[in-house]
């Protein structure tokens, strides 16, 4: 048994880590967030995070020093630009998988562990660079340390002991996406001690040692940003906190349901199992002073009540939530019986077999906004996929009615995984759409000996990245418009100005939208052509 447990942890730690360099970085999140890691190294300055060479404020920096890190040891590549996401996402599998033993057994950890690992949207984002997956891994251990340290079997020193680690993971969140590192896990206990009434758990939260651990994790940085940069303060905690939780500024507003689709989304090929698992977990237990279900729940609960509430939404928002879900899910799914355990199976084999059939309405309707030779490329992989969980869905039904219940589980986690990253790389078949890498490449020489670089009425961050250079904008600010009143530079109002520019400031490379293109060439610019792709036009200055 234990050389089959090494065995299956080291097969999935090859295939976890295999494929994160096998896509370009897709803009945005992936372009901006190499970039702002790229230009910590460039610069040395790892106090002030800047975009474009502009202060960039929207969120602290732990993902960006993590980054930079990996590239000072590891060189500048899709590879390392996704390391903090897909170590954090693998961390987070294996510490549900122990936290999920220790508190319900070890048969509820190994199917928790499956449970994570396969999921899409923990799959799928732990293999992007995103900001989503390092706060929700630090969430989770938050979250988990707290119910290690509240349950009933807990000594003194192991409460003690988790506590504190939880906190500190609570400053290491705040320091990866803001004041929620803090917000969410306080809101979470609340919510339990209110629900069950359990006022004891206050008494053994290690308050005064825990805030005192939090504050000198998270606050240095906060501190000597804000006297570096007297900006800092008020953007980050008024507009990039109660500003966009509270308004519809920022352009992410949805409904209150938005976050319901995308978590039985999120959660394919284990969906059906929720409603069960989660009544299980509300159902009270009389002989635990700490409820460890009723606690995840709370958290679960919190937090998707928190964003749904909130004006902006994005779809990794609930993202924190998956860990907690799947200890449930594996707390619950064993126990399930061997004929409704194989329903759950035939059932994601069938929507397999359902995603091969509608894969041709698909490239369809993808087809529209997209070149199709590209979206048939894509499709292929969708297709492969699809057959992936199909064939295990398959074998996890006949294992379920022959009473293997592991061997079911094991086998649906196998294709869950399988068919996201099977999507994940598939999805390179659209890189020319969504990344500037390859145009980069093509017009690298030109890059080379150009003194400015020039985005015309659009900003490319995969092609900062890429480039390894800096860009002056011209028309569009795109998201750094308030950065720009802080900072006069890199920033050109009108095209008038840009053909001034580009006239008289020596070599240059443009980049620009094709209907920009056209315009400028009809207005007589002088320019050399350089390539173009479905979405950008390069040219240089003759």
């Amino acid at each position: 048994m234990k050389t089959t447990t090494t065995a299956f942890l080291l097969i999935f730690t090859f295939a976890w880590f295999a494929i994160l360099g096998q896509r370009d970085l897709f803009n945005t999140d992936e372009g901006r967030y190499a970039e702002i890691s790229r230009e910590m190294v460039a610069s040395g300055d790892w106090l002030t995070p800047r975009l474009d060479g502009l202060k960039y404020f929207e969120k602290p920096p732990l993902q960006y020093w993590a980054t930079a890190a990996a590239f000072e040891a590891f060189g500048q590549n899709g590879w390392t630009a996704r390391l903090w996401t897909g170590l954090t996402g693998f961390l987070g599998v294996l510490f549900a998988t122990f936290a999920a033993w220790r508190l319900f057994g070890a048969e509820a950890g190994s199917a928790a562990g499956l449970i994570l690992g396969s999921c899409l949207m923990w799959v799928f984002l732990g293999h992007g660079s995103s900001l989503d997956m390092g706060v929700s891994f630090l969430l989770s251990l938050a979250v988990g340390a707290f119910a290690l340290a509240q349950r009933d079997a807990a000594g003194r020193a192991s409460r003690r002991g988790w506590m504190l680690f939880g906190w500190a993971a609570c400053a290491l969140a705040t320091l990866s996406k803001g004041l929620i590192g803090i917000v969410l896990p306080a809101g979470g206990v609340a919510l339990y001690v209110l629900w069950q009434r359990d006022w004891r758990v206050l008494a053994r939260l290690e308050l005064g040692k825990g805030l005192a651990l939090f504050l000198a994790i998270a606050a240095p940085w906060f501190v000597m940003v804000s006297l570096a940069n007297h900006e800092f303060a008020r953007f980050f905690f008024i507009h990039e906190h109660f500003d966009r939780f509270l308004s519809k500024d920022h352009g992410r507003f949805q409904p209150w349901w938005y976050f319901l689709p995308l978590l039985a989304l999120g959660l394919v090929p284990w969906t059906l199992a929720l409603p069960g698992a989660l009544a299980s977990a509300a159902r009270r237990r009389p002989l635990l002073r700490f409820d460890p279900q009723r606690f995840l729940l709370a958290w679960c609960v919190f937090v998707f009540v928190f964003f749904s509430a909130s004006d902006s939404k994005l779809f990794g928002y609930i993202l924190p939530i998956f860990p907690a879900l799947a200890m449930l899910l594996g707390d619950w799914l064993p126990r399930l019986n061997s004929r409704a355990l194989a329903s759950l199976c035939a059932t994601a084999a069938l929507g397999g077999a359902a995603l091969a059939a509608l894969t041709r309405l698909a490239t369809e309707r993808l087809s529209g906004n997209l070149p199709p030779e590209l979206v048939a490329g894509f499709a292929r992989w969708m297709m492969v996929a699809a057959v992936a969980i199909v064939a295990a869905g398959v074998i996890a039904t006949v294992s379920a009615l022959r009473i293997r219940k592991g061997a079911a589980i094991a086998w649906l986690a196998i294709g869950g995984l399988a068919f996201t990253q099977l999507l994940l790389v598939g999805y390179q078949s659209l890189a020319p759409v969504y990344s500037s890498r390859q145009l980069v490449e093509r017009i690298r020489p030109a890059l080379e000996a150009a003194k400015q670089v020039y985005f015309v009425e659009l900003f490319d961050h995969s092609f900062l990245f890429y480039s390894g250079r800096t860009a002056i904008m011209v028309g569009d600010k795109d998201e750094l418009a308030t950065s720009l009143t802080w900072e006069q530079r890199n920033y050109l109002p009108t095209l008038e100005a840009f053909s001034r520019a580009w006239r008289h400031d020596g070599p240059g490379v443009a980049l620009m939208t094709p209907y920009e293109y056209d315009k400028l060439r009809q207005a007589g610019l002088p320019m050399r052509f350089l390539a173009r792709d479905p979405r950008r036009v390069a040219v240089a200055t003759p």
